[in-house]
């Protein structure tokens, strides 16, 4: 499932590096994703809405397994 969540993050990349972040993926286990937001997206007061409405509802959509996305 790493691998699978990693091939997303892959295509939301992108977008975050536009904007000066990017998203490091740190564990998956049992349907839940930790990850790290870096760069511009560390410190924005936007990132909860970054990580909820997504980078969580794209990995949803695209892995039926992840039942929630974590940012530490």
């Amino acid at each position: 499932m790493r691998e699978k969540v990693e091939e997303v993050l892959n295509k939301i990349r992108p977008q975050l590096m536009r904007d000066g972040g990017n998203v490091e993926l740190v564990d998956v286990n049992d349907g839940t994703v930790k990850v790290r937001l870096t760069g511009a997206c560390a410190g924005c007061p936007m990132s909860t809405i970054t990580l909820r409405m997504g980078i969580e509802r794209i990995l949803k959509q695209e892995i039926p397994e992840v039942k929630e996305v974590v940012a530490i």
